[in-house]
């Protein structure tokens, strides 16, 4: 099969197609023929040399969410087929023609949603979901705070805590101020020129957020434990800002009683993302059908262009997930 590989860590210009095994299922898997992936920050890291040899996958080609066609199944596995749509969460391995997949990390594609849409779906809003719902527990009523919230996660957690009922305040660079508002953001605070904590707390009338979602890190982690109400949570997904460690205002901590959470799905062992895909399904997937979520699909390369895929997330300031089409 096909596929995208590297020899070496560096700049996306590493990436190459080439030829390499097709995978075999084991008892409980879905070989799966790709007819689209999703890109995401970590394939970048991983292809940069961030994690070094290590694997948190059992592939280690680049790709972590795939949509395609079931065309084998694994003796174990009797509640799917050949010829099924499914889209799904995987340990790498999605950056090719075919792909090996977990059953319990796979759901079916909705008939309303096409391959494209399908992979820009499952990195993002399962990862969204279990910080926003599971994590972060906001509710209807709940005043939620989203960085980056032009991104993939991002624009996918503030559509989420917008369908909760919550209210929605978000981070995002002034070009993709009008897209995030219409995600159901009522503030849209421009990270680079406009002080988030200060407009939150002005918005919330000085009692501030009851979850922070934040990719950023680094210094940011201040600003926002002060600008989270009492009780409330931050739920740290990423170190977009490239920051490992900070100051942590400790008093403000214990003295609002406040939640420090962090989350990262590659890490996380197969039972928990079997579980992660499970909450998905049941919790946000529903939404899609009634119109209240979308996949938001920002670029489209094939998968001949991974490279040029890396370098536009590289360069940033998009709305929406970029996504590699394999055979659409």
């Amino acid at each position: 099969m096909k596929a995208v590989v590297f020899d070496n860590f560096g700049k996306a210009d590493v990436l190459r197609l080439a030829e390499a095994p097709t995978p075999e299922p084991r008892a409980g898997d879905l070989l799966v023929k790709v007819m689209a992936a999703g890109v995401n920050r970590a394939d970048l890291l991983q292809r940069q040399g961030y994690y070094g040899r290590q694997s948190y996958g059992e592939s280690d080609l680049l790709g972590l969410e795939v949509a395609g066609e079931v065309v084998a199944v694994g003796s174990d596995v009797t509640d799917a087929r050949p010829g099924e749509r499914v889209m799904a969460i995987v340990g790498g391995g999605a950056y090719a023609e075919y792909a090996r997949v977990d059953r319990g990390m796979a759901v079916r594609i909705p008939d309303y949603l096409d391959y494209i849409g399908a992979a820009a779906t499952m990195e993002s809003f399962v990862t969204a979901w279990e910080a926003v719902v599971h994590l972060g527990a906001a509710a209807q009523g709940s005043a939620v705070l989203v960085h980056v919230a032009a991104g993939g996660v991002g624009s996918a957690a503030a559509q989420i805590a917008h369908a909760l009922g919550a209210r929605v305040f978000a981070t995002a660079n002034t070009k993709q101020r009008a897209n995030v508002l219409l995600l159901g953001a009522e503030a849209v605070f421009d990270y680079r020129s406009e002080d988030f904590e200060q407009g939150v707390r002005e918005a919330t009338g000085g009692r501030g957020v009851n979850v922070v979602v934040d990719f950023v890190g680094g210094d940011d982690l201040a600003r926002n434990l002060r600008s989270l109400a009492p009780g409330g949570r931050l739920v740290q997904v990423g170190l977009l800002g490239g920051q490992d460690s900070t100051t942590i205002p400790l008093a403000v901590l214990l003295h609002n009683h406040l939640r420090l959470i962090g989350t990262v799905m590659k890490s996380r062992t197969p039972d928990e993302k079997r579980e992660m895909v499970r909450r998905f399904a049941e919790g946000a997937l529903p939404m899609f059908g009634d119109g209240r979520l979308k996949p938001l699909v920002g670029r489209v390369f094939p998968l001949s262009e991974a490279a040029e895929a890396h370098r536009c997330m590289e360069a940033g300031g998009g709305f929406g997930k970029i996504v590699l089409a394999v055979a659409v």
